[in-house]
């Protein structure tokens, strides 16, 4: 992955989980990484420090992804920081909370489908005529989910909808962009130990979802940035586009 030296990355929701350990991935292997959060302030600067100790450069720039305008404003700033965008990670999203049909109302559905779809849409939108701008072959990496393929646990039905979309846009997007050299692809990562469980999963939940989970283990952020890496390098993977790597121990076999 000698190509990755000097690339630059913008991975959203990168202060915590998946993100964070890409984001750690990407600077070191030699990329320059914006390290896009929200509220964990303090995360992503440990994220950013983690980077820096390890000899390589990054940033922490802070954006909500329900909002388009500070999306624009973080691609904006990102772009002046890092001089280009090479590699998008569309990495932000939330469950929000698990809820039962009968408690569905039209405010879960916006949020849920801004933070998880509309995002990766919006980031898209921003950065993509940077990359063509710059006439560089760029790499999207947007993140779905096993849920996309099984509609998610107890509640998640939303997610797991929204995620599909995910997968589905980034096919459109990979014919769209491909004249120009843009590669867009997806990481569904399954049933990984991060906040984002801690959160939104109980014991028991886990239970039940390691239960079928071949590999018969729950797992852990790095368990996916092989995968991140691969799709970031045109070296390795520079005739894949519009494809989508389940990451999940076996729980889910297309």
């Amino acid at each position: 992955m000698e190509d990755l030296q000097g690339k630059t990355a913008l991975v959203t929701g990168a202060s915590t989980g998946i993100g964070a350990a890409v984001a750690i991935a990407y600077g070191a292997r030699g990329m320059r990484v914006a390290v896009h959060y929200n509220q964990s302030a303090g995360p992503a600067q440990a994220v950013v420090d983690t980077i820096v100790r390890a000899g390589g450069e990054a940033f922490a720039i802070q954006g909500d992804v329900r909002d388009s305008a500070a999306i624009a404003r973080v691609v904006r700033d990102t772009n002046a920081r890092l001089g280009g965008i090479d590699v998008l990670v569309n990495n932000a999203g939330s469950l929000v909370k698990r809820a039962p049909i009968a408690e569905f109302d039209d405010a879960l559905f916006d949020e849920v489908l801004h933070i998880n779809a509309r995002s990766v849409l919006a980031f898209c939108r921003e950065v993509v005529p940077l990359m063509r701008a710059r006439g560089q072959r760029g790499s999207i990496v947007n993140v779905s989910s096993v849920a996309a393929r099984t509609g998610g646990g107890p509640g998640a039905y939303l997610y797991a909808g929204a995620k599909g979309f995910v997968s589905t846009v980034t096919h459109g997007l990979a014919k769209e962009l491909a004249p120009d050299h843009i590669r867009v692809n997806a990481v569904a990562p399954g049933v990984i130990q991060t906040p984002f469980q801690d959160r939104f999963s109980t014991p028991a939940i886990l239970e039940s979802f390691k239960a079928g989970i071949p590999m018969g283990r729950i797992g852990e952020p790095d368990d996916c940035t092989g995968a991140f890496l691969y799709l970031a390098s045109a070296q390795l993977s520079g005739y894949v586009t519009g494809q989508v790597l389940e990451v999940n121990g076996g729980q889910y076999m297309p």
